[in-house]
Order: C-alpha cells, then sequence, then structure tokens
C-alpha cells in the first residue's frame, strides 16, 4: 500500500531487529511461507525494500500450491509496513512478488501485506463481503520463516489498490493534465496520520480533513487543483445547514455510505470514519464517491450506548462526515433499507464462520504466543468466542438503534384523512415511542428536548 511508503527515520530506529535466533518452529498446520532477505538484511524501513527470494511450502494442504522450492526460491521485495503496528516487537510487513502471482487461491497480483493476525481482522473482512462492498480484500492465515527465525502466525492480505483482481476502476494516471481525464480513476483515504502524497483542507470549524492520494502518486498541478476543489465542495456540500439539501448526493453514493457505516457500528471500530477510511471514484457519467474498501478493523468490545463514532475511546478520533451525514433522511433511509437486506440472515453467517477460520488456528496461535512471549490464554477459542459475543451484542444494539433523521419528509395525505400515529424520537434520533395524538405523547414523556412531528419539543 501506498500509505506506508514515506515514514519519519525515528520509526525506523525503532524497528530496529535483533539478530538472536529463536528455537520456537512452526506448528505444522497451516502453509509456511519462507523468506531469506539478501545477505540476510534485517527489515528495519518501511520506505527501503530489500531485495529478497521466497518459497511457500503447503505442509499438506491439498488446495494450496507450492511456490518455489529450498534449492530453487522465488524473486521479491520485503519491507515494514503499518504506524502503531510497526512499533510493535512483532513486525508487520509489505510484500512485493518479482512477477504477478496467485498466492493461496487468491487472485494474481505482485502486491500482498503479512498481517499481524487478530479475530477482529477475520471479522471485519468477513463482513466486507456479506455486506456487499464493492470489493474487501481477502487474507489467508500461514506461519512465516524470516531469515531461517520462526515469526510466527500472519494473515497474508491482499492490499488495497486499483487492479482487475481489486479495486477494479480506471486508473488516474500520473501528472494527468487533460480536464476530461482529471474526473475519475481516483483511489484516496481520509488519514489520521500526516504523511506524503496528501491534502490537507477544513472540514468544518473544529478540524481539517487531511487526505491521501493512492493512484495516482505523483499529481500535476491541475490533478491538485481538481481534487482540492472537489473535497471542498463535499465538505460544503455535507455540512449544509439544509438536512434537506439532497447536494451531498451529487457526489457520494449514499448506499455505499450507508454499508460502510454498518459495519463500523457492526464492528464498534471507533477509527472507521478517522483513518484508513478509504474512497474510490470511476471514470464514466457522473461518477460518484464509493466509500471503501475497508481496511484496519477494530473490535472496541464494550457495552455500546450509542453510536460508534460519538462514543469515547482511550485516544482522541476525529469523526469526518457521519455526524452530519448520519442527518441526512436519504442516508437513514438507505442504512435501513441495506439493514433489512443483511439482518439478520446474512449477518448471522459471521459465527460459524469465526469458528472455521479461527478455531483451525489454535496450534499456529499458541507458538505464536510462545515466539513473543504473549499471553498463552489467549487461545483460539477465547479469541473466537469473545469476537462473537462482542458482534451478538453490537448487532442488537444497532437493530434497536436504527438512524432516524428529523427532517424526514412528512407525508401528504389525499383524500380522506388517515390517522397516523405520532412518533416521538430524542435529539439523538433514537425512538422513544409511537402515540395516537401529541397530547398523549406529551402526557407520556419525561422532562427533556424531544423531535414531535418533526418539531423540537421541549418538556418541563
Amino acid at each position: 500500500m501506498l500509505s506506508i511508503i514515506f515514514v519519519l527515520c525515528a520509526d525506523d530506529v525503532e524497528a530496529s531487529e535483533t539478530s538472536n535466533q529463536f528455537t520456537v518452529s512452526v506448528s505444522g498446520t497451516l502453509p509456511v511461507l519462507y523468506i531469506e532477505t539478501e545477505n540476510r538484511q534485517p527489515i528495519v524501513s518501511k520506505e527501503t525494500y530489500l531485495n529478497a527470494l521466497y518459497w511457500l511450502d503447503p505442509t499438506g494442504a491439498e488446495s494450496i500450491e507450492p511456490l518455489g522450492s529450498k534449492i530453487s526460491p522465488l524473486p521479491m521485495q520485503i519491507r515494514g509496513r503499518g504506524h502503531s503496528s510497526w512499533k510493535g516487537v512483532k513486525k508487520p510487513y509489505k510484500i512485493k512478488l518479482g512477477k504477478k502471482t496467485t498466492l493461496m487461491g487468491m487472485p494474481e497480483n505482485k502486491h500482498w501485506a503479512l498481517l499481524k493476525p487478530t479475530e477482529n481482522t477475520v471479522a471485519g473482512l468477513q463482513f466486507g463481503k456479506l455486506m456487499g462492498m464493492s470489493w474487501t480484500p481477502s487474507f489467508r492465515p500461514i506461519e512465516v520463516v524470516l531469515n531461517g527465525d520462526y515469526i510466527g502466525l500472519y494473515f497474508l492480505t491482499e492490499t488495497i489498490r486499483i487492479d482487475e483482481n481489486r479495486v477494479n476502476i480506471y486508473e488516474q494516471q500520473d501528472q494527468e493534465t487533460n480536464s476530461e481525464l482529471i474526473k475519475g480513476g481516483w483511489l484516496v483515504e481520509v488519514d489520521n496520520y500526516h504523511d506524503e502524497c496528501q491534502i490537507t483542507i477544513p472540514e468544518c470549524s473544529r478540524w481539517n480533513l487531511t487526505l491521501r492520494y493512492h493512484s495516482p502518486e505523483n499529481l500535476s498541478d491541475p490533478q491538485l487543483q481538481w481534487l482540492t476543489n472537489e473535497f471542498r465542495a463535499i465538505n460544503a456540500a455535507i455540512y449544509s445547514k439544509d438536512k434537506t439539501s439532497t447536494e451531498w448526493e451529487e457526489y457520494i453514493d449514499v448506499e455505499s455510505m450507508a454499508r460502510f457505516f454498518i459495519l463500523q457500528e457492526v464492528m464498534d471500530n471507533p477509527d472507521g470514519f478517522h483513518g484508513s477510511f478509504y474512497l474510490h471514484k470511476d471514470m464514466g457519467v457522473n461518477p460518484k464517491w464509493i466509500a471503501g474498501p475497508i481496511w484496519d478493523l477494530a473490535c472496541y468490545n464494550r457495552e455500546k450506548t450509542d453510536y460508534t463514532f460519538k462514543m469515547k475511546v482511550h485516544y482522541g478520533i476525529t469523526p469526518h462526515w457521519i455526524g452530519e451525514i448520519i442527518q441526512y433522511d436519504s442516508f437513514c433511509q438507505s442504512v435501513k433499507s441495506v439493514w433489512d437486506e443483511v439482518y439478520p440472515n446474512r449477518l448471522s453467517k459471521i459465527y460459524d464462520y469465526i469458528d472455521e477460520t479461527v478455531l483451525l488456528l489454535a496450534e499456529a496461535w499458541k507458538k505464536d504466543c510462545e515466539r513473543w512471549s504473549e499471553d498463552p490464554t489467549q487461545t483460539a477459542q477465547l479469541r473466537a468466542d469473545r469476537i462473537k459475543n462482542a458482534l451478538r451484542r453490537n448487532i442488537e444494539w444497532f437493530n434497536n438503534h436504527l438512524p432516524v433523521s428529523e427532517y424526514a419528509a412528512i407525508p401528504s395525505i389525499q383524500g380522506v384523512a388517515a390517522k397516523i400515529p405520532i412518533k416521538v424520537f430524542n435529539l439523538q434520533g433514537f425512538y422513544i415511542g409511537e402515540y395516537e395524538n401529541e397530547v398523549d405523547a406529551i402526557f407520556n414523556l419525561k422532562k427533556g428536548i424531544y423531535i414531535i412531528n418533526h418539531k423540537k419539543v421541549i418538556i418541563k
């Protein structure tokens, strides 16, 4: 991924590796990726690739094709990746193969990531597929031996990039100046780190929007101006005081944003609209920005009392756009429509998938904990149960708190007036109850501020 190429020198210093060899060996339950860097150099940079050789041993997995061998390894390059994850003892890596290759049944590509395994990744990426996102990265569990040293369990993962097998859109070219060709073919990321290949513009009076452009990498002046103007216009449309306006829908695909929002809420991922928030835009007639692909999904594993972007976490988050978008009726209606599509039948498939994926990693995770001196009580069974319990809780909460806009259009009545119940919401858009008339509604409410018949009412 391009988002991790440019780093501070301090990160490279922190990433210095020890040359000590460890005695922990592979579990024998998963395929093994062997990597040998040139002259067995340690991987200490997220910026500079090292030349390396690799081979993939299926270790008895009949469905996995071997690649290369110890006596006939294949060429590749490898470097570090990530932000906070790179500062850990166990490192994540970015790899670039010598040629496009199909790995463990995933479509061919040169570019892959070796991510530290978590049950959150298992659940989050599968949810992306169940939610019907336009494309979601796939991954395969694998054990890795680097320069003769067993470095544990990893998830070999597709990286986010424009490609016919990944984000399948027209690719904007570097230094393009043709005004018609600048309007599509973009892959960008709303980022929470300062880095290269970024623009920063005011989002609102409280914070800025930092946007990382992944494709293209090198912008011409017309491209830079177009991208800046585009997101200034998007910000202005989203932050319109008129929440019945449809201007923001001219830029953003509402349904894709609804799917993205639901996934972040079900996962309870505070970073959902804070960082690693990708958007892409194809070429065509009036193309719109599509939310996704998803990446870097966490699960905070707590009792939900509000939408995730409103709840506190142990670090500061900036909830880009979502606090405004959730006020638009078109968005709320799209969320309900998508939710009706996926809940409960489709989302319920996640639980068996977690068991089928995570429990098979029991021995490999045990070896990984031993290798990195981590808590051995964090078994595969515990990890599977923990994420399933969190998801059940989050899904139930969200099903009972679908967003409703106070600016929803009042339906017109023709002919004989029908008896329409009075629906009451609090200021956060949570549904309070339904009454036959306003008198009954007001009589049954406690002190506070409510939305009744699309009007703000204060009960004293």
